[in-house]
């Protein structure tokens, strides 16, 4: 395990050697104000942790309707990292359910619930109950940027050829 300070902040590392890769786990402190098991890794290189909807009683979602699903979870993430909740890959292709804002993100400074942004894009109701695994939570590390103000940019082999551009084929 490594400590080390960025910006008056201590941050812990702990180092996993796993065959020929080095995969870095930083340590997230959760509060877990609901009755859900916390979110955990399917799988040694699983990228993401499936979260769980912590509900009183069934949601029904109907088509083309989208809701604020709770987890009763709270985490705090070391400074330069975010969290992002995704679709479940099941759920979009069996039940046409999705996550709006993909890929949602949870900053560092964010200390409220953790709550998933589902829609039913399905032309059927689909039932959300207590337990069920509704999306998943990768952790990953960012950069921030800052603006240079420029007058005009450096030129590219694709220019401003935006979307459709390199075809489909």
């Amino acid at each position: 395990m490594f400590l080390f300070t960025v910006k008056n902040e201590v941050i812990c590392l702990e180092i996993i050697i796993f065959a020929h890769y080095i995969y870095v786990m930083a340590k997230i402190k959760v509060v877990n104000t609901g009755h859900q098991q916390l979110p955990a890794y399917a799988t040694e290189q699983s990228a993401g942790m499936d979260l769980r909807a912590n509900l009183e009683a069934p949601v029904v979602l109907k088509p083309m309707e989208r809701k604020l699903i709770p987890t009763g979870l709270h985490i705090a993430l070391p400074a330069g990292y975010e969290a992002q909740v995704r679709p479940r890959s099941g759920l979009a292709l069996k039940h046409g359910i999705t996550v709006l804002n993909t890929p949602g993100t949870i900053d560092a400074d964010y200390r409220g619930e953790i709550g998933v942004l589902l829609i039913n894009l399905s032309s059927e109701e689909f039932v959300i109950n207590d337990g069920e695994r509704v999306a998943q939570m990768v952790i990953a590390r960012y950069e921030q940027g800052e603006f240079e103000v420029v007058d005009e940019l450096d030129e590219t082999e694709r220019g401003a050829g935006g979307y459709g551009h390199t075809g489909v084929k």
